[in-house]
C-alpha cells in the first residue's frame, strides 16, 4: 500500500553544462541554463519526492506543468529544484515546484503527475 502524503519534499541537483544550455538544447542561442533542463529537473525532483513512497511496480508520468523561468544562470553554477506535494487527488498527484541558482530562486510553478502502473502503461504504449 503506497504511503503517499501531502507535503513530501524531494530535490535534484544539477550543474551548468555544455550539455544542458540553451545553445545545445535549441531552445535559445545563449551560454545559459535552458529552460526545458530546468523542466527537467523539476520532474526529477517530483519523482524524488514520492518515488520510494509508490506501491512496488508502480510509477508516475508527468501531465502538466505550469512554471516561469525568471532569471538566467551562468555555466558552472549549480541548479537545485524542489517540488512539494501539496496535493493528492486520487491517482494525480500536484507539485510545488522551484529551482534556484547559487543566487536565489530561478524559476517556479506548479506540476501534476499521474500514478501509473508501469507494467500496463508500457504495454498499452507498445500496443
Amino acid at each position: 500500500m503506497s504511503t503517499l502524503a501531502t507535503n513530501l519534499i524531494g530535490t535534484a541537483t544539477t550543474t551548468v553544462t555544455a550539455a544542458n544550455i540553451a545553445a545545445t538544447m535549441k531552445s535559445g542561442s545563449l551560454a545559459v541554463f535552458a529552460t526545458p533542463a530546468m523542466c527537467a529537473l523539476m520532474e526529477e525532483a517530483a519523482c524524488a519526492a514520492v518515488n520510494a513512497h509508490l506501491d512496488e511496480g508502480a510509477g508516475t508520468v508527468g501531465i502538466s506543468l505550469s512554471i516561469t523561468h525568471d532569471r538566467a544562470t551562468a555555466m558552472n553554477d549549480t541548479v537545485t529544484a524542489t517540488a512539494k506535494l501539496i496535493a493528492i487527488d486520487g491517482r494525480k498527484l500536484t507539485f510545488e515546484v522551484s529551482a534556484a541558482d547559487s543566487k536565489g530562486t530561478i524559476g517556479k510553478g506548479t506540476h501534476e503527475r499521474f500514478i501509473i502502473d508501469n507494467e500496463k502503461f508500457m504495454a498499452k504504449v507498445n500496443k
